[in-house]
């Protein structure tokens, strides 16, 4: 019988040792109060910025899109960082670079919160048709509306009074 490869780098921290991982996750946030700060000139730009933030995290993206008022990402998670740190990292960001844009965006904020929801390996190709429709399915639909829906059909009980900032 032949040895073991050995996965790890020397002196790898458990946190650092070679693991198998997908962790699929869709997120989605808002602009604060859902003001319409995302403009088409810049969301190519502005995608393409936070898909850029996301790999220097390790969290590559399979999908990005959304509306004048929010966002929606497929992205596979790090297995060293937390959802709360990737989001934390793409608004802060991202936030930093939409100010650039001129005087006119020096009120930009982004929603405190977010939603993050997995994602099946099976379903992958269904989420990103789902974000890359965004603009079709929001003719007729809020954003609160299908927040919503979302919650709802990954059973996440939720209070409105503290969905909404």
């Amino acid at each position: 019988m032949g040895q073991r490869p050995n996965l790890q780098k020397p002196g790898a921290s458990p946190l650092e040792r070679i693991a198998l991982s997908s962790i699929l996750v869709h997120l989605v946030f808002s602009t604060k109060n859902r003001e319409p700060w995302i403009r088409p000139a810049m969301e190519s730009e502005l995608f393409a910025y936070g898909t850029t933030v996301f790999k220097n995290a390790g969290c590559p993206t399979l999908a990005m899109d959304g509306m004048a008022d929010h966002i929606h990402v497929l992205l596979n998670l790090a297995r060293v960082k937390s959802i709360a740190e990737i989001v934390e990292e793409l608004k802060t960001s991202t936030s930093k670079w939409i100010k650039t844009k001129g005087a006119d965006f020096r009120g930009f904020h982004w929603q405190a919160g977010y939603g993050a929801f997995s994602v099946s390996q099976s379903k992958v190709a269904d989420v990103v048709g789902y974000i890359q429709a965004q603009k079709e399915h929001h003719r007729g639909r809020s954003f609160q509306d299908e927040f919503r829906g979302l919650l709802e059909r990954h059973k996440i009980a939720f209070d409105e009074r503290y969905v909404w900032d």
